[in-house]
C-alpha cells in the first residue's frame, strides 16, 4: 500500500482524490493511436472536465480547434478536455493513424484523446454509459458533457453548440 501511495504521489494524485473518484471513471482506456492507457481517476480526478464524443470525418470535426482553444485557455486552472473518438455514427476513420492525424496534426490537439469506442448502444464504454444515464445518449458527434471536479455530470450540449458558445464558456468558468 505504501508503494502505491508513493507512486500516486509521484503521479500527482492524492489518495483522497482517487478515493473520491466516481466508479465510471475508474477504467483503463486506451489513448488514440497508442498502446498507452489512461485511467481518468489517476489522471483527471479532482478536475472539472468537458467530455466530448468525436469523429474525424464529420461536419463538426472543425470543433477540434475550438476544443483545443478551450483546453489551452483553462488548463492552468485545472480544467481538462477529454475526447472519445467514436464510430457510433459511422464517421470515424477506419485507421486510427489517420484519425490521430486529423486530431493531432490537422487541429493541433493536445488534450487527451481516447481510441475509438462506442458512445451509445449495448457496447457503450463505461464513461459514456454513465453520461448517457445522467443526461441522454449523444444524437450525433461532438456532444459535450460538463463534469465537475467531483465527477458529477452538470450539463450536456449538442453538436450545434460550438466550443466558444457563451453559455458553455460561462458554465465552464462557473466550475473552475
Amino acid at each position: 500500500m505504501k508503494k502505491l501511495l508513493v507512486s500516486l504521489t509521484i503521479l500527482g494524485v492524492s489518495s483522497s482524490a482517487l478515493a473520491s473518484c466516481p466508479d465510471y471513471m475508474n477504467h483503463e482506456l486506451r489513448k488514440l493511436h497508442s498502446k498507452e492507457t489512461v485511467n481518468l481517476c489517476e489522471t483527471h480526478a479532482g478536475k472539472p472536465m468537458l467530455i466530448v464524443n468525436t469523429a474525424s470525418h464529420c461536419g463538426f470535426t472543425g470543433q477540434f480547434e475550438g476544443l483545443e482553444a478551450l483546453y489551452k485557455q483553462y488548463k492552468d486552472r485545472g480544467f481538462e478536455v477529454v475526447g472519445f473518438a467514436s464510430d457510433s455514427f459511422k464517421q470515424e476513420d477506419d485507421s486510427e493513424e489517420k484519425a490521430a492525424e486529423v486530431c493531432f496534426v490537422n487541429y493541433g490537439v493536445t488534450f487527451t484523446m481516447m481510441a475509438p469506442t462506442p458512445v451509445r448502444g449495448d457496447d457503450v464504454n463505461p464513461v459514456f454509459k454513465h453520461l448517457n444515464e445522467k443526461t441522454s445518449s449523444p444524437s450525433w458527434n461532438f456532444n459535450k458533457y460538463l463534469v465537475n471536479a467531483e465527477g458529477e455530470v452538470l450539463d450536456k450540449w449538442g453538436s450545434m453548440t460550438r466550443p466558444d458558445d457563451k453559455d458553455l464558456v460561462a458554465a465552464i468558468e462557473a466550475v473552475l
